[in-house]
C-alpha cells in the first residue's frame, strides 16, 4: 500500500445516485443492495454517504488481509467507527485509535482471557437454563427478544457483578430501548440538531437515563471492598481507582451494547437456520446432549458467516494509500465487506445453504470469515461470543425439538446491525 505505486488520487467506480439515496440504501437495505453493486461495479467500489463520508468496499480476502494488517497510524479503525460515539463515548476502545486504543485494549483484556471464559462458564450455564426454562411450548414465538433477554442478563454479570436490585431492573429496559433503534433514528448520531424532534428527542432520553443508572452504580462501587470482586467493573477500579467516571462510563456502555446484543441477534440466527435444516438440528442435539461445544460454536459460526450481524467494518485513511490499485484520498473510509466475503462461493462451497460442518477440524482462509474483525481491532469478546452461544444453545436443544414458522426471514436494518425481520419466529416442542 505504498502511495508511490500510484500517481494521482482516484476512487474506484460505485452508483452515482445522490448522496441521501446512498445513504438511506446504505443504511436500510446493505445486505441487498451490495451484492447489486459488487455486481455492477466490481470487487471494489465507492459508495457516497451523507455527511460527506466517502466509503471505499473492499471484498477481496488479499484485500482485506492487507486492511487489517495496515499501519495503525494510518487505518483508523476508531474514526471509522465515528458513527458510534454519541452512544459508546469518545473513550470506548471501539472509538479510540493508536496508542490511546491499545491502552484501553490492554485495560480490559484480562475480562475476556482463557482464564476469565473458564470462570464465567457456570454462570453462562446456569442462565441459559433458567432462560430455556420459561420459554413458550406448542405455540409460535418470536426468539430474538428472548436472547436478547438472555446475553443481556449475562453480559451485566459479567461487566457489573449485578445479579439483582431496584437499578439493574431500572437499567435492563433502558439498555434495549438503546439498541432497538432503526436505521432512520441512527441518523440522531450523526446529526445531533435531529434530537430535539421525535423520536431522536426519545433516543437521547433513554441514553442520558441509562447513563445516569451506570454514573451512580460507579459511585458506588467506588466505595466497596472489591478484593473479591471479578466483574470487569471493579476491575478496572482495583487497577485504578482514580479512573475518570466518564471513561468507565464509556467502557461500560461498549461492553452492553456491543457485548449482548450481537451474540443474541446469532443465536437467534442460528436458531432460525436450524429449525429450517432438521438433519442439521439433529446433529445440534446430539452435541448438546454430548456437551460437543466444538459443533455448537460451529453452528453460531455458520449461523454469523451465512446471516452476518454486522455487515461491514470500517478503518478511516489518515494519509493517501493504495487499496487495489486506486490511491485513495485521506479521509476515504475503506470498509470490508463481511456480508460480501462470506457469501462469495469461491471461498465457500454453497455458500447460501446452512452447514456447520464446515467449522470442524478447519479454518476459513484469513480474510473471509470476519465476524469479529481482524488485526489488532479483531473483538476481545469473540472467546466470550461463542462461549455463550454455546451455553444457549445447549439448554434450548437438550429440552427442545424446534421448528419453523412461515418461510425465512429476511434481514432487517436495527442501529448498525441486521436481525431477523419478524424476531426469528420458530415453535418449540419439548423433546
Amino acid at each position: 500500500m505504498n502511495p508511490a505505486v500510484a500517481v494521482q488520487e482516484s476512487l474506484p467506480p460505485g452508483p452515482r445516485l445522490p448522496r441521501i439515496v446512498q445513504t438511506v440504501l446504505f443504511m436500510r437495505s446493505r445486505d441487498r443492495v451490495g451484492p447489486i453493486w459488487r455486481r455492477k461495479f466490481g470487487d471494489t467500489f465507492t459508495v457516497r454517504l451523507a455527511a460527506g463520508r466517502t466509503v471505499v468496499v473492499v471484498t477481496r480476502p488479499e484485500d482485506i488481509r492487507e486492511v487489517f494488517a495496515g499501519p495503525t497510524d494510518v487505518f483508523h479503525a476508531g474514526e471509522g467507527n465515528s458513527i458510534l460515539a454519541p452512544v459508546m463515548g469518545r473513550n470506548s476502545v471501539l472509538i479510540l485509535d493508536e496508542d490511546a486504543h491499545l491502552r484501553a485494549r490492554k485495560r480490559l483484556m484480562p475480562a475476556f482471557n482463557g482464564a476469565a471464559l473458564r470462570g464465567y462458564g457456570a454462570m453462562m450455564t446456569e442462565l441459559a437454563e433458567k432462560s430455556a426454562k420459561t420459554w413458550p411450548v406448542d405455540r409460535p414465538f418470536a426468539v430474538h427478544p428472548l436472547m436478547n433477554d438472555l446475553t443481556l442478563d449475562i453480559i451485566l454479570r459479567v461487566v457489573f457483578g449485578m445479579t439483582d436490585g431496584e437499578r439493574l431492573r431500572a437499567l435492563r429496559p433502558l439498555i434495549t430501548k438503546v439498541v432497538d433503534i432503526g436505521p432512520i433514528a441512527v441518523l440522531g448520531w450523526t446529526y445531533p440538531k435531529l434530537n430535539r424532534f421525535s423520536p431522536w428527542k426519545q433516543n437521547g432520553e433513554n441514553l442520558a437515563a441509562a447513563d445516569a443508572l451506570l454514573y451512580e452504580e460507579i459511585a458506588e462501587r467506588r466505595t466497596e471492598d472489591l478484593s473479591d470482586r471479578t466483574d470487569v467493573l471493579s476491575r478496572l477500579l482495583a487497577a485504578d481507582p482514580d479512573a475518570p467516571a466518564v471513561e468507565l462510563r464509556d467502557h461500560m456502555m461498549t461492553l452492553l451494547l456491543a457485548g449482548h446484543e450481537t451474540t443474541a441477534t446469532a443465536l437467534a440466527w442460528a436458531l432460525h437456520e436450524l429449525a429450517r435444516n432438521p438433519e442439521t438440528l439433529r446433529a445440534a442435539q446430539k452435541a448438546a446432549d454430548e456437551g460437543d461445544d466444538e459443533y455448537l460454536q460451529a453452528v453460531t459460526k455458520e449461523a454469523m458467516r451465512l446471516r452476518p450481524v454486522i455487515y461491514s467494518v470500517a478503518r478511516r485513511l489518515t494519509e493517501p494509500t493504495v487499496v487495489r490499485g486506486h490511491l485513495l484520498p485521506k479521509g476515504v473510509v475503506v470498509s470490508p465487506s463481511i456480508g460480501l466475503v462470506q457469501a462469495d462461493g469461491e471461498h465457500f462451497d454453497g455458500p447460501q445453504e446452512f452447514r456447520p460442518e464446515r467449522f470442524i477440524g478447519a479454518q476459513p482462509e484469513a480474510g473471509t470469515w470476519i465476524p469479529f474483525g481482524g488485526g489488532v481491532r479483531r473483538c476481545l469478546g469473540a472467546g466470550f461470543s461463542l462461549q455463550e452461544a454455546a451455553s444457549a444453545l445447549r439448554a434450548i436443544l437438550v429440552r427442545f425439538d424446534i421448528e419453523p414458522v412461515g418461510p425465512p426471514e429476511p434481514a432487517k436494518s436495527r442501529n448498525i446491525t441486521l436481525v431477523p425481520a419478524k424476531g426469528a419466529r420458530i415453535i418449540a416442542r419439548r423433546r
